[in-house]
């Protein structure tokens, strides 16, 4: 059974203040004692280190698009489990989804799957009495979704708040919390969101310290923890890594050593799900972590390598010039060792990243442009690798504003059917890259292969 009490924090539209007041919620929580789950809906890497930071557990993605809708609740289970309060922050505005898909990985979606009370941040700075009408608005349009309360977000003066309240009283609708307008709390942006934790260091303890005094200061802390406590308890079994579906069917674990999985990280290297490291153990590897930015050695007994996402070419300079690094990494993936690179891992292990030197594993020069690739993918393996064998169908999600010359090898790695038809990626020896981000909680046999491949060298 999940039981943990629980809110899902969202907004009618983005940039309306949801990831200060979700990751100041946790903030907040925490500081009261409380074991708080972070949760964030759709596949942003960036927004869950935040909410680690603020409640010293693993943020993790509720996708309703990568991983269906079944797991969404069971996904919930797993992260929860043990804790006092789950806080969800949306994506977007609340019914904004896939593309042309309707509820499909929209905020809305995974609230009626998780049955939790929805708290609706509004940005009140030009608007008094049409805040009720945008509330009444976004409460009514589908009844399944249970809206109980709104922080009003922005607000300028007290006079104003009173304008706000005042409106209010008519949607029956509670305020729970009410932030005034000040200069940002310190968490600035790039060219694909937020700057990641890991690269701020003490800037980012204090951002997210400074979140927890904002909200505890403006919201009624109380009342939404007695909001969370109305969700009912639902029937859905957690999700393990090691009875995962379709675990069967790729055989058991074999007994015997440990394959060591070298799993890239440090600031170079921030884009990860949780479940990808849960997944790989169960399967039987040994994870261990290294920094391509500061190792100059792969960790000892490295028998394969996995490289996801993140921003690489604001490191460019700094992963050339450790030239022991790429070329062990050169070394492992040339001798046929499992590599598996997911955007970020693709440019590392391409020949060039705007003009420096990577491992030089692809030859394929990757450089920076001035164009956002975003969106959800459905792609199809186009051959046998270490992740998949030919015929795969799996769902995934591009992020970057690079670009990979030629975008495809001799033998790609997917073939994409949204929203073009195109091939995409590397498929070499036991090198398996490409621009695709991927949850293998919603295809737990990747992991599995991927460590019997490991363990087979």
């Amino acid at each position: 059974m999940v039981s943990a009490p629980r809110l899902v924090i969202a907004a009618p539209a983005s940039n309306s203040g949801k990831t200060t007041v979700a990751t100041g919620l946790m903030a907040a929580f925490a500081a009261r004692g409380l074991a708080v789950s972070p949760h964030k809906v759709g596949p942003d890497y960036i927004d869950p280190g935040y909410h680690a930071l603020a409640t010293g557990r693993p943020g993790r993605n509720l996708d309703a698009y990568m991983c269906g809708p079944e797991l969404i609740a069971p996904l919930f289970a797993h992260g929860s489990a043990g804790c006092d309060l789950a806080v969800i922050e949306g994506v977007m505005g609340l019914y904004d989804g896939a593309s042309g898909q309707g509820e499909l990985a929209s905020t809305a979606q995974v609230a009626k799957l998780l049955k939790a009370p929805v708290v609706l941040v509004v940005d009140a700075s030009s608007q008094s009495r049409s805040v009720a009408a945008l509330v009444h608005g976004f409460a009514s349009w589908d009844p399944q979704v249970r809206i109980g309360g709104v922080i009003l977000n922005k607000v300028a003066s007290d006079r104003h708040e009173a304008l706000l309240r005042d409106a209010l009283e008519e949607s029956g609708l509670p305020v729970l919390g009410v932030i005034r307008r000040a200069p940002q709390v310190a968490t600035p942006s790039r060219h694909l969101g937020l700057v990641p934790v890991a690269e701020r260091g003490a800037e980012a303890v204090d951002a997210v310290r400074a979140m927890g005094e904002r909200v505890r200061a403006g919201c009624d802390l109380d009342a939404l923890m007695a909001l969370a406590r109305t969700a009912p308890a639902l029937p859905d079994a957690p999700w393990e890594p090691a009875y995962a579906p379709a675990r069967e069917a790729s055989g058991p674990v074999e007994d015997g050593p440990r394959p060591v999985v070298a799993v890239a990280g440090g600031a170079a290297f921030t884009f990860a799900y949780a479940e990808h490291a849960e997944l790989l153990a169960a399967a039987g590897a040994e994870v261990v972590t290294f920094d391509p930015l500061r190792d100059e050695k792969l960790p000892a007994g490295t028998a394969g390598i996995v490289v996801g996402g993140g921003f690489p070419e604001v490191y460019a300079p700094e992963l050339s010039a450790n030239e022991p690094l790429r070329r062990a990494v050169t070394e492992l993936a040339r001798g046929g060792a499992p590599v598996a690179a997911e955007c970020a891992g693709l440019l590392y292990l391409a020949r060039e990243l705007d003009g420096k030197p990577m491992c030089g594993v692809l030859d394929a020069e990757a450089r920076m442009s001035g164009r956002l690739t975003l969106g959800y993918r459905q792609a199809v393996a186009v051959s046998d690798s270490v992740l998949a064998v030919a015929g795969t169908r799996m769902r995934g999600h591009e992020f970057h504003r690079t670009v990979l010359e030629p975008g495809a090898g001799s033998t790609p790695a997917w073939g994409m059917h949204q929203p073009e038809r195109r091939v995409e990626g590397y498929v070499e020896r036991g090198v398996h890259a490409s621009y695709l981000h991927t949850h293998w909680a919603a295809s737990p046999e990747v992991a599995r292969r991927f460590v019997a491949h490991c363990r087979a060298r």
